[in-house]
């Protein structure tokens, strides 16, 4: 009898990952973020250098050497972040990319405000110029204005908008983010909370190195209901919003409500402070207090863009997205 013999089974091909790896664009995307630390950190030396050579110039202002601290602060801890991120986005690891995704998110949204605020403030600045000019300098042509207005535009737009765009959709990317987790299985600080959470905690950690810096180089001078504070009550005012942005971030990286509640309260009453204020005060005297010299004041001043209670009103309208965003992410807290 003819037996016939079964068919072999067919050979079950191994199965295919649910993602493409994306180790390689993250060694690319990290080099790029280690080369913007390095961009960052250039900027301190030549802060600095500019600041000796203001100083030592004929007829220069008597200014105020430790203004420069707070920007100082701003870019060598940016430097410092950005390297160290660079660093991560090589190695793959999950923390340095929810870290770079919210950097990258943060700096296309200020981004985008400033390149639709950048044609306006040129525009201010180009304008006072002919005042400026040395006698007998002839005023910059119109055309030459829009045209140099148009230039810093495409720039910030470029910059600002299409760069972080682009390493947002990467570090966005679903590829990535299980790439990451393929090679760093190691459960991260980053993955406690959720990334719209711990994007605000940033965000309120970020106030209290500033903060710090402000009270400890005289420029600690803060609007607060209807007058100026400065000296030691306006130190003291910069520690106790240091104080206030420290705790609340830290309950709010818990998921606990009352992190949520203290932001939303702290920030309803630094901007009232700020209407009350500027409502009788001009930002001019906040700058006098700050140690800032004349001819600078009457720059500003000439600008016109902050005078008045104009400040009082962008404080105020500034704090709104906030306060948008703090009730986005209020569905995440855990009951008291």
């Amino acid at each position: 009898m003819y037996e016939q013999n079964p068919e072999a089974p067919p050979v079950e091909a191994a199965p295919l990952p649910d993602y493409k790896d994306r180790s390689t664009g993250l060694v690319v995307f990290g080099i790029l973020t280690l080369m913007l630390g390095c961009l960052a950190g250039l900027f301190v030396p030549l802060m600095l250098f500019g600041q000796m050579m203001a100083a030592k110039a004929p007829n220069a202002p008597t200014s105020n050497a430790t203004a420069i601290l707070p920007a100082v602060t701003i870019y060598g801890g940016l430097a410092v972040a950005l390297i160290w991120l660079g660093i991560g986005s090589i190695q793959a690891r999950r923390w340095a990319r929810a870290l770079l995704l919210i950097f990258s998110w943060s700096w296309l949204i200020m981004g985008v405000f400033m390149t639709a605020v950048m044609p306006l403030f040129m525009a201010k600045v180009f304008a006072n110029l002919p005042a400026n000019a040395k006698s007998g300098q002839p005023a910059m042509p119109p055309g030459a204005v829009t045209g140099m207005v148009i230039g810093m535009t495409l720039f910030f737009f470029v910059f600002f908008v299409l760069v972080p765009l682009l390493w947002t959709f990467f570090y966005q990317s679903r590829h990535v983010k299980a790439t990451c987790e393929a090679r760093d299985p190691v459960t991260p600080w980053t993955d406690a909370c959720p990334l719209p959470v711990l994007a605000f905690c940033l965000w309120t950690w970020l106030a209290v190195p500033m903060m710090l810096v402000m009270s400890l180089t005289g420029m600690a001078v803060m609007p607060f209901f209807g007058m100026f504070v400065s000296g030691l009550p306006g130190a003291l005012t910069c520690l106790l919003v240091a104080a206030v942005w420290g705790w609340a971030g830290w309950w709010l990286y818990r998921l606990d409500a009352r992190g949520w509640w203290l932001i939303l309260v702290a920030m309803v009453l630094f901007a009232t402070s700020a209407l009350m204020t500027y409502a009788q005060h001009d930002i001019t005297e906040l700058y006098q207090l700050q140690g800032m010299p004349q001819a600078q004041i009457d720059q500003i001043q000439k600008m016109g863009l902050f005078t008045g209670n104009r400040m009082g009103w962008f404080t105020a309208l500034f704090s709104l997205p906030f306060v948008g965003y703090l009730l986005f992410i209020k569905k995440y807290m855990r009951k008291v």
